[in-house]
């Protein structure tokens, strides 16, 4: 008869969002996870199988928390300038705030593990579309597309918002960060 697990795996899969968003996947050893969980080696493994399986687990985490609610936020239909705005000013408020310069998990999966592992490769795909999805439709239904196909645009800011983190983590200058999103902001008709 099999024990009963003696810890949240939710708690357990938070606790490991953060480690890989600190110092990547290659970066955090199984050592690592076990003091950023508090869960015994053999008890990560038996839950998640590898280490592996407990990365797929956080990036799926980071998706519900961060990717969904945009995606449901796009959706409600609010003006498009202003909604986006807001996304652009609340990302540079993040970034300014974040004094460990905490990776934003989808860019460094995108980076250090598509490339050669087809499951965060998918995972990666399907979220970046479905976000693209929702910034589309939003932008074509309120015709601020101008000559330019809502796709595109869509995709455009998708670029600028994962470029926002990627140079928060080289320099994260609010007043620079601003002037990309007011740039960004600028291209929508």
């Amino acid at each position: 008869m099999a024990r009963a697990r003696e810890f949240d795996t939710e708690a357990a899969v938070e606790a490991a969002m953060w480690a890989f968003r600190r110092t990547g996947f290659e970066g955090t050893s199984i050592q690592d996870l076990v003091e950023a969980t508090g869960v015994g080696r053999g008890s990560l493994y038996a839950a998640f199988g590898s280490k592996e399986g407990l990365y797929l687990a956080a990036v799926d985490r980071y998706r519900d928390r961060y990717a969904l609610p945009l995606i449901e936020e796009l959706r409600r239909g609010l003006p498009v300038r202003d909604l986006v705005h807001g996304i652009l000013l609340d990302l540079v408020d993040e970034i300014a705030a974040d004094g460990n310069r905490h990776a934003c998990l989808m860019v460094s999966a995108a980076v250090e593990r598509a490339p050669h592992d087809p499951e965060v490769r998918v995972r990666i795909r399907a979220t970046t579309a479905s976000l693209e999805d929702a910034f589309a439709d939003l932008i074509g239904a309120q015709g601020l597309s101008g000559d330019r196909d809502p796709r595109d645009l869509a995709r455009f800011l998708m670029t600028t918002i994962h470029g926002m983190r990627v140079m928060a983590a080289i320099n994260p200058d609010r007043a620079a960060l601003t002037a990309i999103a007011e740039v960004a902001l600028g291209c929508l008709a």
